[in-house]
């Protein structure tokens, strides 16, 4: 993905490893020095693929987790996990006491053709929640060829159905019924009933200063080879009814998905993108006029997809993401307040102990001040896909 910073590759950036620190001249009075302290357990039952958790605090102190939920059909004879379920549900569970305990899995949404995938949730300044996921539909591969072309088939047998958005004003008590956002306009694909199918994303959402809602979404602009775009959606209603806003990032060669976007405290948004076709490289795109346009997208010098930030409390970022390559892990950055320094800031390893590439995708939420969570799902030896966690402390 592309860099914020066109800086030559002559200098050597060493990695911060397991449980080690930020190096001795980035700390500062001012600059705490962050640690990893333990790593936790937040689901596990070796009858289900668990996968894309997304974490929020509630105002009361509780903690959410979401995460996508399907049978792990190697326990019914199936030779491998797939990433596509006719059960797959987003669920979330809870935990009041810091992530000591976690409570059992609450359903969010049962959609109705099909199962439902990566689910990311948002929590507004007002305590309301909002939850984006996107579907597959199960048919049977003669069906598929009956349908209205073109379709995005996965693994023979499942069509996308594109994105939905659900919201609740209790805790996640409740659900209001889905909001389907609006279709990209450059979007290829049709769903089963043969309408181009409503945008979609794994990646944080942000809201804004003013209250507009900043969401990205991804776009299947060319069939055959895919070539995915990126592109903002506003919202000024809480999530009730979303607007295009624009292109964040398109290209003939690289493709652009599983973005989450950021707002700095002077007002850029900053789109830490997911590529393919530029050797897992992250990118960045940025505006500076509140999502009106984004500059030409930038690689930035290292691997891993995909990123969540997080702001910490004195206003620097934690950029974390999966590192799908040996050794399979958990990695993260901190970058300054405005992320100008991706390139150039240190990596902090997180987790090498990882039992093949399908793992990761991590979401960090502050425990307080001085702590942060750090989820994501692993496995070990190929074992139960987890969802895990990593805690930091500032020191």
């Amino acid at each position: 993905m592309r860099s914020i910073l066109s800086r030559a590759l002559s200098v050597l950036f060493l990695p911060v490893f397991l449980g080690a620190a930020l190096p001795a001249a980035a700390a500062t009075a001012a600059t705490p020095v962050w640690r990893k302290t333990e790593d936790i357990t937040i689901y596990s039952d070796p009858r289900f693929h668990t996968a894309f958790p997304s974490a929020v605090k509630r105002p009361d102190g509780e903690l959410i987790v979401a995460f996508r939920r399907a049978p792990d059909r190697r326990r019914v004879g199936e030779t491998k996990v797939w990433h596509a379920d006719p059960n797959s549900q987003p669920v979330l569970v809870r935990s009041r006491d810091d992530g000591k305990t976690w409570s059992q899995p609450e359903v969010v949404y049962a959609h109705p053709f099909g199962g439902s995938q990566d689910p990311c949730m948002l929590q507004l300044r007002d305590g309301t929640l909002l939850l984006t996921s996107y579907a597959w539909a199960w048919m049977s591969p003669e069906t598929i060829g009956k349908l209205k072309q073109p379709t995005s088939v996965n693994l023979g047998k499942f069509v996308f159905l594109g994105g939905y958005i659900v919201r609740s004003t209790n805790g996640g008590k409740s659900w209001e019924p889905p909001v389907l956002p609006p279709v990209i306009p450059t979007e290829a694909a049709l769903d089963i009933f043969g309408e181009k199918v409503p945008a979609y994303n794994r990646g944080a959402l942000a809201e804004g200063k003013s209250g507009r809602i900043f969401w990205v979404g991804a776009s299947n602009r060319q069939m055959s080879p895919h070539r995915w775009d990126t592109h903002l959606l506003t919202s000024d209603d809480k999530g009730t009814s979303w607007n295009y806003s624009g292109v964040i990032a398109s290209d003939e060669k690289v493709s652009f998905n599983e973005t989450s976007i950021y707002e700095t405290p002077r007002g850029d948004l900053v789109a830490f993108l997911r590529t393919a076709g530029l050797d897992d490289h992250l990118a960045i795109a940025r505006s500076t006029d509140g999502g009106k346009s984004f500059a030409k997208w930038q690689k930035i010098g290292f691997k891993g997809h995909p990123f969540h930030a997080l702001r910490l409390p004195d206003d620097r970022v934690l950029l974390v993401y999966g590192y799908r390559h040996q050794p399979y892990g958990i990695r993260a950055r901190i970058l300054n307040a405005e992320c100008t320094d991706a390139e150039t800031a240190a990596e902090i390893v997180l987790r090498t102990d990882g039992g093949n590439f399908d793992l990761g995708y991590p979401w960090s939420v502050l425990l307080n001040d001085r702590r942060v969570l750090v989820t994501y799902y692993f496995n070990r030896a190929d074992g139960a896909r987890t969802i895990e966690g990593t805690i930091l402390e500032a020191n």
